[in-house]
């Protein structure tokens, strides 16, 4: 890897100073290269739980340890000097207890260096923020679509459906902003939804599947790379990587099997001795 570029790093202020403002552009890291690619052209990287499924293989969030979070960060960091870099609180790390969410974040932010955690909407969340931001922990929250709330909703599904959950969608992001976070994640919900957050709330709003009205944005960069088959709804293909894998791949096959690589120039030939 090239040596790092250094910029002034952005800060949480310099994000929350967005709201109304510039577009905030974000997109999911998990790796030093792909995050030192990004750097440059970006606010803020996620170091997203969908780290299990996007690189892990694995079929949701849960099974998301913090150790691959730790892990990931890590990596993110070390390619990342001008983005935000936020890390997830995977599932079960910080339900139980605004203790448990304390000491989950603080080994996290230790260990990656990273500036702010993220955690998903339930019932005791703003309590949570809370108590994390009163200690100094920066925290993005996350409604709507709630990926650690899978089997709870029987799939990942659109929410907004009805006025009920609707108006809860938009209580549970007011009580996350006056508790403390610095934006909120909005995902998988209906346009006007979407919309009447923005509206609402006093901190950014990035959507994903929501509503180009938010103050920002956020793609899994693989879905956005054109890394798999299945593109979500809500996903616009900037590029077509895994054609071009594919492709690249089969050459390298074909030069393999008809013992046209490696060539004479691609190997270490013993000088003479004289």
């Amino acid at each position: 890897m090239s040596a790092q570029r250094e910029f002034k790093r952005i800060t949480v202020p310099d994000i929350v100073r967005r709201k109304g403002q510039e577009k905030i552009v974000c997109l999911t890291a998990y790796t030093a290269p792909i995050a030192e690619l990004l750097d440059p052209m970006v606010d803020l990287l996620l170091v997203g739980d969908s780290v299990g499924m996007v690189i892990h293989g694995l079929p949701s969030t849960l099974g998301v340890s913090v150790e691959m979070m730790i892990m990931h960060g890590q990596a993110v960091m070390r390619g990342a000097s001008r983005a935000l870099v936020v890390v997830d609180l995977p599932f079960g790390s910080y339900e139980r207890s605004a203790d448990q969410a304390y000491d989950t974040a603080v080994r996290i932010m230790q260990e990656t260096g990273c500036q702010a955690v993220k955690l998903e909407s339930n019932p005791g969340c703003a309590r949570t923020v809370e108590f994390l931001t009163g200690r100094g922990i920066p925290v993005m929250g996350h409604v709507g679509l709630t990926p650690q709330s899978v089997n709870l909703d029987g799939g990942f599904k659109t929410k907004g459906r009805s006025a009920v959950e609707r108006a809860r969608i938009v209580k549970e992001a007011e009580e996350i902003a006056n508790a403390g976070a610095f934006a909120v994640v909005v995902e998988g919900v209906f346009e006007d939804v979407a919309e009447e957050v923005t509206r609402t709330l006093s901190i950014p709003t990035i959507g994903i599947g929501a509503s180009s009205s938010c103050d920002g944005q956020i793609l899994v960069v693989d879905d956005m790379l054109g890394l798999f088959e299945r593109v979500p709804k809500f996903v616009r293909r900037y590029g077509a990587l895994r054609e071009h894998i594919e492709a690249a791949v089969k050459r390298y096959s074909q030069d393999v099997k008809g013992s046209v690589f490696p060539s004479s120039d691609e190997c270490y030939q013993c000088e003479s001795q004289g």
